[in-house]
């Protein structure tokens, strides 16, 4: 009778629910242990506010008034799609630019690529020096754009350039390279394709990941160096080919340095190296038109996202994953 009672009362005891104040308990150990987190995080989060974030958006702004860095910004006038119409209309430098850079990207990141994989091709053996080799392949890629590179570039391809007087010995009469509008977007791309050390690194890394069974097994069915190549080496690469392929393309159409210093900023001859980006820095910091120079770069950005999605978009047509089947 007495257990009876006792489970009786038990059963109509309710559970004691925590007030507001003893929720409070909780979040604020959460958010102290959160604090360092924060606290280290903050220079990050303060340079994406003051070095992207916020000019992002004030660039924005910009590209819809006539701004001319000599005029306050309290006092520019907003000058709506102006600067876009005039963009795809009336000035045909804008479309001769556009023209350029994809004619440099178009061929020169294919040809990169693939001298990238060769090299990365010969480089994957376990002989004596390998590592010095290495080393030296990627040593034009620790430059990257540097103008000291550029400079070395243009004398080397001038008139009495070392590459005009290598041909001479061989009694071939040169031209002047970078002076000329038939060769000087050729003599970009030649430096574009010969730094071609970081994705040569990127595609080494991949082809150490290739086990070596799928070659035995091809090599067994009779498979010979070429047929191992396309039916093994490229599908199990096409990840990282993929990889290299997006950063390369974005690279391609950037390129400023180059086209800068061996056209001294003009994009000659004849605007045969006026790349997008050289022709954005000359509306904004010559021509002083940074309204104007605020629109490029902004259809430049979408520009470069349509891209970057359309190669994610087929990519998944020619791209293998090792794992897609455990997806």
């Amino acid at each position: 009778m007495v257990v009876t009672t006792v489970r009786t009362a038990q059963s109509r005891i309710e559970p004691v629910r925590p007030g507001p104040a003893d929720r409070q308990g909780p979040r604020r150990r959460r958010h102290s242990e959160n604090l360092p987190g924060y606290v280290f995080l903050s220079p990050w989060l303060l340079g994406l506010l003051a070095i992207t974030a916020i000019p992002m958006m004030l660039s924005l702004y910009l590209s819809f008034t006539d701004y001319d860095i000599l005029t306050p910004l309290s006092e520019v006038n907003w000058v709506g799609w102006d600067n876009y119409r005039r963009m795809f209309t009336s000035d045909p430098s804008y479309w001769h630019a556009v023209q350029v850079t994809v004619t440099f990207a178009l061929v020169a990141v294919p040809l990169k690529l693939a001298a990238a994989l060769a090299v990365a091709l010969l480089l994957n053996r376990a002989i004596r020096g390998i590592g010095l080799f290495r080393g030296l392949f990627y040593l034009p890629s620790l430059l990257g754009g540097s103008v000291a590179l550029a400079i070395v570039w243009r004398s080397m391809f001038s008139r009495d350039g070392s590459f005009n007087s290598f041909l001479a010995f061989f009694g071939i009469e040169g031209a002047p390279w970078v002076n000329d509008p038939r060769f000087a977007l050729e003599t970009l791309m030649v430096l574009a394709i010969w730094q071609f050390g970081a994705p040569m690194v990127i595609f080494l890394a991949g082809l150490k990941q290739v086990p070596a069974e799928l070659y035995e097994a091809a090599s067994v069915d009779g498979a010979g160096t070429w047929s191992q190549f396309r039916n093994v080496t490229l599908p199990m690469l096409s990840p990282v080919i993929f990889f290299n392929l997006v950063l390369e393309t974005i690279h391609g159409f950037q390129g400023f340095t180059a086209a800068f210093v061996l056209s001294n900023g003009t994009g000659g001859p004849v605007d045969s190296t006026l790349m997008y980006t050289l022709d954005l820095y000359i509306k904004g910091f010559v021509e002083l038109n940074m309204g104007y120079a605020s629109a490029m770069a902004w259809v430049f950005l979408l520009t470069i996202g349509l891209i970057t999605v359309v190669l994610f978009r087929t990519g998944r047509f020619w791209v293998h994953y090792s794992d897609a089947e455990e997806h």
